[in-house]
């Protein structure tokens, strides 16, 4: 069965949402394990600004993330709710979640750093495998 693009797409924009989500909700928590403050976030000119770039950068590595879970999903069998979010829960447990566990303790982070991004890119795993699950 080949890849669904537009399937690939919606898991990207919803995986991006999450984000969103995630990080409005818990922005002052993760700026606090980062040690930044809400003065360090503001340009030049006083005023905060969105940060575009890596916001563009979230989105192709959204779509490269939904595009290679497509392909896991197709490769366990037929495209399910119950497969979407078992093999995003998978590959979250087996490769996201480690390399963000070894990359933050070797810069010394905050635990709570890995526990807000780790939590965020399990969320945006089961998501897109949801979303991936049903569209097929």
């Amino acid at each position: 069965m080949s890849v669904n693009f537009v399937t690939v797409l919606a898991a990207a924009v919803a995986g991006w949402l999450v984000g969103a989500v995630w990080y409005g909700v818990l922005g002052k928590q993760w700026m606090a394990a980062l040690g930044w403050t809400a003065d360090s976030m503001k340009g030049p000119d006083g005023k905060r600004r969105m940060p575009i770039g890596p916001m563009v950068l979230s989105f192709f590595a959204l779509l490269l993330m939904a595009y290679l879970l497509s392909g896991i999903i197709f490769h366990v069998g037929a495209p399910s709710l119950r497969i979407g979010v078992i093999s995003g829960a998978l590959v979250w447990l087996g490769f996201t979640i480690p390399a963000i566990t070894v990359n933050n303790a070797f810069q010394k982070q905050k635990p709570m750093l890995t526990l807000i991004d780790g939590g965020h890119w399990l969320l945006v795993l089961v998501v897109q495998g949801a979303v991936i699950g049903l569209l097929g």
